[in-house]
């Protein structure tokens, strides 16, 4: 993987850049994109309480994302194809807690039209190594189904490893953790 440029936005956020894809902090004007990922059934057929209804829902749902970066600097991107306008996935970092300790939670979700082209683990990986020095201490975690293989295959590529001490039963059933524990590069818990 070749590292990911860092370039910050007109306020002063972190926008990330890839061979092929542009990360940037997302505004009220992409919430039709996002409704577009999140309330197509089959990008969250693992994880359906996350099945976004329509427009308001989706609104206020980047309405999260934009207040999670307004409080903590950092949160998820909107991923679209470097020279293109339009959103084709968002990948990022939020903060919660697994087994009662402080995380931020990787998630990478992309429209159906792009699968298979390895968008999910660029962007991913991007968004690990750009944790890495901006956050050295904290520990990223993504949550994962058991039969989610292809998330697992991202997880892993993106440098993180199983860590079954942080495994736990989510909104719809069992996660399985893969965080950056244990890596000689992660200086936190």
């Amino acid at each position: 993987m070749s590292a990911a440029r860092l370039v910050l936005d007109a306020n002063q956020r972190p926008t990330l850049s890839t061979a092929r894809l542009r990360l940037g902090v997302p505004a009220l004007s992409d919430t039709a994109a996002i409704l577009a990922i999140a309330g197509d059934p089959r990008t969250v057929e693992h994880n359906p309480s996350d099945l976004v209804a329509d427009l308001l829902e989706a609104e206020e749902l980047v309405g999260r994302w934009v207040q999670h970066w307004d409080d903590r600097g950092f949160g998820y991107w909107c991923v679209r194809e470097v020279g293109s306008a339009t959103v084709v996935g968002y990948c990022g970092l939020k903060s919660m807690h697994a087994q009662g300790q402080p995380v931020l939670n990787l998630i990478y979700r992309f429209i159906p039209a792009v699968w298979g082209r390895g968008y999910a683990t660029e962007a991913a990986q991007a968004v690990v190594a750009w944790a890495g020095t901006a956050q050295p201490e904290a520990t990223i975690l993504a949550r994962v189904r058991p039969d989610n293989e292809a998330s697992r295959r991202v997880a892993l590529k993106a440098g993180l490893r199983p860590d079954p001490a942080l495994d736990e039963n989510g909104q719809d059933g069992p996660d399985l953790a893969f965080s950056n524990r244990g890596d000689p590069r992660h200086t936190g818990g």
